[in-house]
């Protein structure tokens, strides 16, 4: 508690010396801008994106979101209440050139975690040089979390089994845009997934990848892995996107060859915007080389091919100039079992399909109110289909 309460002192003293009259009239420019180009579709921007377009010539910037969750699975009683996370990010131009970012996380009140911290430096108009710990570029809600960008209280399942979200690695790209092809580009070079660590593998069947995150924290690196991502916005309303991963998880024991699987990941995204309808969907493809002899040392049941897939649906019904209300419907359709190496048999729990539906209350820009219920099921023969209630509240600033 002494560390929670040390960081938050740092951070209110860095709040508290950013509330410079000029500097947030450019902030909320830089906001009213991106809620302009979020309304058509045509162009997005993250916290830290948006940080780093705030015009001015050099300083400091804040921002931050933060989501407060209610669950109640299957109807039972006693439900959960939970400050899920507090986010504050810090951005501080050094020139028109040269800016760091970094953000830092708080989740269930309790756990602290440094979620993206780099450097950038804009060597010409289209190529910026970034360096440190950052988001891989993977879909649509890796890169785009904030509570207020995506509909009910969860995030979806497809973006935290298969991709898995949030994940950041170290390591060093580029990014940029090419407006006369209305593309936007980015290319790193990442440390990967670890895979054994301390004598034990780390990967397993239920959640595939996501046990592997090494989130920048003493991170092991044998091998360097290939992140990229290509984003259309030449319609208006729409952004298309394909990413690529291509690489090996990294061990603590190199003499060990099952101590390593190889990972390639695809990925396709689309979001579309036409006047008060918005649709969204997304596909995620891995396939995982050596897992049979990965399992058979580590005593494990992961997977060789993954798979997700979701499409979402929501209608706008404006109430005023900044308040409005949202219905949407969700499908998912995920898969951490879609294929399995030598003898191990698919396990058909992990062959899962989720349908969310709800209402969103967008009471002022930034502030939402959130409710929705869930439906989860599996390919088990008679399995029952297990259901939650989701109440929250999230910001964005």
């Amino acid at each position: 508690m002494k560390k929670i309460g040390f960081i938050l002192t740092l951070l209110l003293v860095g709040f508290l010396g950013h509330s410079q009259q000029n500097s947030n009239v450019q902030l909320q420019d830089s906001v009213k801008q991106f809620q302009s180009q979020q309304r058509d579709g045509s162009s997005y921007f993250n916290s830290g994106q948006r940080l780093l377009n705030t015009p001015i010539d050099k300083g400091i910037t804040l921002g931050g979101y933060g989501q407060i969750d209610y669950n109640e699975p299957d109807g039972s009683t006693p439900g959960k209440l939970d400050v899920h996370r507090l986010v504050l990010l810090f951005a501080y131009k050094f020139s028109d050139k040269v800016s760091f970012l970094t953000e830092i996380e708080l989740e269930h009140v309790e756990e602290i975690y440094v979620e993206q911290a780099f450097v950038s430096y804009k060597v010409a108009p289209s190529v910026n040089v970034l360096a440190g710990l950052m988001l891989v570029p993977m879909g649509i809600i890796n890169e785009f979390h904030e509570p207020t960008t995506y509909h009910g209280v969860e995030r979806p399942n497809v973006d935290s089994y298969i991709v898995p979200t949030t994940w950041r690695e170290l390591g060093i790209g580029v990014s940029g845009n090419i407006n006369s092809a209305s593309l936007k580009y980015q290319a790193y070079i990442f440390n990967g997934f670890v895979s054994y660590k301390d004598g034990s593998g780390v990967l397993r069947g239920i959640d595939g990848l996501r046990k592997g995150r090494q989130k920048g924290a003493e991170s092991l690196i044998t091998s360097a892995n290939f992140s990229a991502k290509f984003d259309y916005y030449g319609v208006r309303g729409l952004r298309l996107g394909l990413a690529g991963y291509f690489g090996k998880t990294q061990t603590d024991d190199t003499s060990i060859e099952e101590s390593t699987v190889g990972v390639s990941m695809l990925g396709l995204d689309a979001r579309y915007v036409y006047k008060n309808l918005e649709l969204r969907g997304q596909y995620i493809y891995t396939d995982l080389s050596n897992t049979n002899a990965y399992n058979v040392f580590n005593n494990k049941d992961l997977g060789s091919q993954m798979n997700g897939a979701y499409g979402e649906v929501a209608y706008n019904f404006p109430l005023n100039a900044e308040q409005q209300l949202t219905p949407f419907l969700r499908y998912e359709k995920y898969n951490t079992h879609a294929s399995t190496a030598g003898d191990l048999a698919k396990n058909k729990a992990y062959d899962r399909d989720d349908v969310t539906f709800g209402l969103d209350y967008k009471v002022a820009n930034g502030v939402v109110f959130k409710v929705d219920y869930q439906l989860f099921s599996n390919a088990v023969v008679d399995s029952d289909t297990k259901k939650q209630f989701n109440a929250g509240v999230g910001v964005w600033f």
